[in-house]
């Protein structure tokens, strides 16, 4: 009993903390209905179900993901990459400064029969924005935008909630309503001015997503 009235207290208090106006990306129920809405930090009480499912399973996406790229002649390729496809490579204090990035995707594993194991690709343009307590990280460039919202959750990790924002798109699809489009990471900091997304299980293609960021020189 003790603990469930602990947790029940710390989830009203989460959900009481003070947040800021945000209509893209993440914006919680009812999700843009109200510009002026105060988003709570807690992150497990904006994720969605699946979401959630695929957070608590992300370091079984990333170990899959890594076995299935080696066994398909990938190996020097993972190996390469260094920390950034290491599952354990996280360090403390995650949070990264506002400012223009650099970011890249590695896609790794197939689902289902495709054959595609391993794909790195270039570099793109990303920005991390401050708003108060809230911190938004979106890739500004590319035909496919990862846009959301950084949320605290332990000393070596922040959880990334949004959605994918496709094409010619000027605004982005509102978090909750469409699976399709939803995304959910785990943000770590692998090194001196050098962070990453862990993405398990995406919609499409891989078992899974890493987005490595790094800053702008």
């Amino acid at each position: 009993m003790v603990g469930k009235t602990a947790l029940l207290t710390a989830l009203v208090a989460a959900l009481a903390l003070p947040g800021c106006a945000y209509t893209e990306g993440v914006t919680g129920t009812p999700a843009g209905a109200n510009p002026e809405q105060e988003l709570p930090t807690y992150w497990r009480a904006i994720a969605t179900e699946h979401d959630r499912w695929r957070i608590a399973h992300g370091r079984r996406s990333f170990t899959e993901g890594i076995a299935d790229a080696s066994a398909s002649g990938h190996a020097a390729d993972v190996a390469a990459e260094g920390a950034l496809l290491q599952p354990d490579a996280a360090l403390a204090d995650p949070r990264p400064p506002v400012g223009e990035y650099r970011c890249r995707f590695i896609k790794l594993g197939s689902q289902a029969t495709l054959s595609l194991n391993y794909v790195a690709y270039p570099w793109f343009r990303c920005r991390a924005d401050a708003d108060v307590d809230v911190l938004r990280f979106r890739k500004l460039d590319g035909s496919q935008r990862p846009i959301g919202t950084l949320y605290p959750d332990s000393r070596l990790r922040m959880i990334f909630l949004g959605v994918l924002q496709l094409g010619d798109e000027t605004r982005a699809h509102v978090y909750g309503r469409d699976d399709g489009r939803d995304m959910a990471g785990i943000f770590e900091r692998i090194g001196e001015d050098r962070w990453r997304i862990i993405f398990p299980y995406p919609r499409f293609e891989s078992l899974v997503d890493v987005m490595e960021i790094q800053p702008v020189e």
